[in-house]
């Protein structure tokens, strides 16, 4: 037991130092790019699907999905007009920087605008992996409930960004806004939120200006 701590501490080391060499390659390319977390089912397919539509006329988009066993979820987003990569993780709960890196290889950085990488559906492990995207999306959902940023604080804690997805369902769930936002507020009182509906688009715009804010200033970056 006394040795636990010292291992995880090298192993996120280790992770940490390709994650700073992925963001790297990720800047010498001119890219944007977002690593969205979530549990199964809340909504990250359908976010990512919605946004492929509304942009690929005028970005090019890549998408990494980390994934235990199935390309299903790729598939939907190269259906919608990405270039996509599937990583199956053969088991684990999380993506991480290795893994990253090999798909980095795979998906032609240089031809991209925007990169969305998808990581396995989870609460717990993906806060703990950098990976080297500039912006941590995490979508949570009306359905599971308004306990969620108190029972995983670090998955909250980490995000740069908080999507809170099927807000068409607030008439048929209960569902404490109050006690969400709160918990929320405790772990991370400057998070940039949004409310939004992937099925029915309410509040997608917003989502869609931030996304496109950030484009042009990797854009004004990398022209300058």
């Amino acid at each position: 037991m006394p040795e636990r701590i010292p291992v995880v501490e090298k192993i996120l080391s280790a992770n940490d130092r390709l994650a700073d060499e992925n963001r790297a390659c990720i800047d010498a390319a001119g890219v944007f790019s977002i690593n969205i977390m979530a549990s199964p089912g809340a909504g990250k397919t359908s976010l990512i699907e919605q946004t492929v539509r509304a942009f690929s006329s005028q970005y090019r988009i890549g998408m990494i999905n980390g994934d235990i066993l199935t390309s299903l979820d790729a598939d939907r987003a190269a259906a919608a007009g990405a270039v996509a990569v599937q990583i199956n993780t053969g088991g684990n709960c999380h993506l991480d920087a290795v893994m990253l890196q090999s798909a980095l290889d795979q998906i032609g950085l240089e031809s991209l605008d925007l990169l969305i990488v998808e990581n396995v559906g989870n609460l717990i492990c993906p806060a703990e992996f950098r990976l080297g995207t500039h912006k941590n999306v995490i979508v949570a959902s009306i359905p599971e409930g308004d306990d969620k940023p108190h029972k995983y604080p670090s998955m909250y804690r980490g995000a740069d960004v908080l999507v809170l997805n099927k807000i068409d369902l607030l008439p048929y769930v209960t569902f404490r806004m109050d006690f969400f936002r709160q918990g929320v507020a405790v772990l991370n009182p400057g998070v940039t939120q949004f409310d939004l509906s992937c099925r029915t688009g309410e509040g997608l715009q917003a989502w869609y200006d931030w996304l496109a804010s950030n484009l042009s200033d990797r854009k004004v970056i990398f022209q300058t």
